[in-house]
């Protein structure tokens, strides 16, 4: 079975740790792929760490991990609200999906509050900042670990 994991992060996060640093924190997004990276290794998972403003290109990425990957855990940021494509390339993926938010959208704005992507996940962490994404690897490490070989 595989053990490779898409983390797969939406539009702006590129700029984490330049914007607004009161609501994303003032870590950036090579910070977070590096603990991606270190609580992968401890979990036995080999991540796969990736990042675009472009909805095709994240609709790509997903049908890629379909063939290789083991699950995902996705920030798909502004496109959580918005894109019913990513949830249609989701929805096609046999493996457990993580939703992960650095904020709580929940504490937002009104239209932050609705996801196309949380109908499809095995769970959602929203609003432990960055922390949020070694919360996800790890759950989805026991995931894997319990799901049966395909």
């Amino acid at each position: 079975m595989s053990r490779i994991v898409h983390v797969l992060n939406g539009p702006n996060l590129n700029l984490l740790g330049q914007r607004q640093p009161h609501i994303y924190g003032q870590e950036t997004l090579a910070d977070v792929e590096a603990q991606c990276r270190e609580v992968g290794e401890a979990e036995g998972l080999s991540i796969e760490f990736r990042q675009s403003n472009r909805e095709y290109e994240i609709i790509d990425w997903i049908h890629e991990a379909r063939t290789v990957a083991a699950g995902i855990v996705i920030n798909p940021a502004a496109f959580t609200h918005t894109s019913v494509a990513i949830l249609d390339a989701l929805s096609a993926c046999d493996f457990p999906i993580i939703e992960v938010h650095i904020s709580n959208v929940h504490r937002r704005e009104p239209f932050r509050h609705h996801s196309y992507v949380s109908g499809v996940a095995a769970g959602v962490i929203a609003g432990f900042g960055t922390q949020g994404y070694v919360f996800a690897i790890q759950r989805l490490a026991r995931l894997i670990g319990e799901a049966p070989a395909r």
